[in-house]
C-alpha cells in the first residue's frame, strides 16, 4: 500500500484484536516517529500493551474496545502545537496504514491521567491515536463539497489533487471545519472554528501537501 492508497483507505476503527505486530512492523513505525520528533521538535511515543488508558468509562462511552497500543502525542505549549501535532500524528497515521495497521485519532474518550506516556515540565498531552489490528477497518464517512472547502478562481489539476487529498483527511466528529484558499501558487488553509479544528488543520494540511505535491504551491 502507498501513500496514496493509505488515505483512501484508512478509516477511524474502534475495535481490535489482540494480534501482536511483529518486530519489523514495530521498526518501521518506530524509525518514523524518530524521524517526526526530530523534524518538529516534538516528544511523540508509542505506548504498547498498555490498556488502563483506554480501560475507564470515558473510552467505553467511544465504545472503544481492546485497544492495548497508541500513540501520544506530546509536546511543549505553545500556540503553534496543535496545528503541529495534527501534521505529525497524520504522517505516522498513515504510515501505521502502509504498514497494515488500523488507527483512530482520540481527543476526548480515554483516560488522560492513566496514560503511560512521558511528559516533561512545560508539555502536554493533547490526544492520542490508538492503533493496532481492527476487528474490521472502518467506514468511509461522507464529505462535504469540495466547493464549500475552498476559494480559488481557477482550479489547476495539483489544486484539484490537493484537495481531493484533503476531502479523505480525519476531522473531529467529520466536522470539516477548514477552508483552503488558492491565489496565484500560494495557498492559505485556516481552521474555521470547531473543537480541536486547530489538530484538524495539521492533518488536512499534510493530506493537501501529498495530493498537490508541495513543489507546486507554498503556503501563505
Amino acid at each position: 500500500m502507498d501513500i496514496y492508497e493509505a488515505m483512501q483507505n484508512r478509516h477511524a476503527v474502534r475495535s481490535y484484536s489482540s494480534q501482536k505486530m511483529n518486530r519489523d512492523t514495530l521498526t518501521e513505525l518506530g524509525a518514523e516517529i524518530d524521524q517526526c520528533n526530530r523534524e518538529s521538535g516534538l516528544n511523540i511515543q508509542f505506548v504498547a500493551d498498555e490498556p488502563t488508558a483506554f480501560g475507564g468509562f470515558m473510552a467505553h462511552y467511544g465504545k472503544f474496545v481492546n485497544v492495548q497500543n497508541y500513540i501520544a502525542l506530546v509536546g511543549k505549549k505553545d500556540k503553534a502545537l496543535d496545528e503541529k501535532i495534527g501534521y505529525y500524528g497524520e504522517k505516522i497515521v498513515l504510515k501505521a496504514a502502509m504498514l497494515g495497521l488500523d488507527t483512530c485519532w482520540v481527543a476526548l474518550t480515554f483516560s488522560k491521567g492513566k496514560s503511560a506516556c512521558q511528559i516533561a515540565p512545560g508539555e502536554t498531552l493533547r490526544c492520542v491515536v490508538a492503533l493496532g489490528y481492527g476487528e474490521n477497518h472502518g467506514i468511509t464517512h461522507k464529505s462535504k463539497p469540495m466547493e464549500a472547502l475552498c476559494r480559488t478562481n481557477t482550479m489547476p489539476d495539483w489544486f484539484r489533487s490537493g484537495m481531493e487529498a484533503a476531502m479523505l483527511a480525519p476531522t473531529a466528529t467529520n466536522q470539516q471545519k477548514f477552508l483552503i484558499t488558492l491565489s496565484g501558487n500560494t495557498v492559505k488553509a485556516e481552521s474555521t472554528g470547531g473543537f480541536y479544528s486547530k489538530v484538524d488543520l495539521g492533518i488536512v494540511k499534510y493530506h493537501f501537501e501529498i495530493g498537490a505535491g508541495i513543489e507546486n504551491f507554498k503556503w501563505a
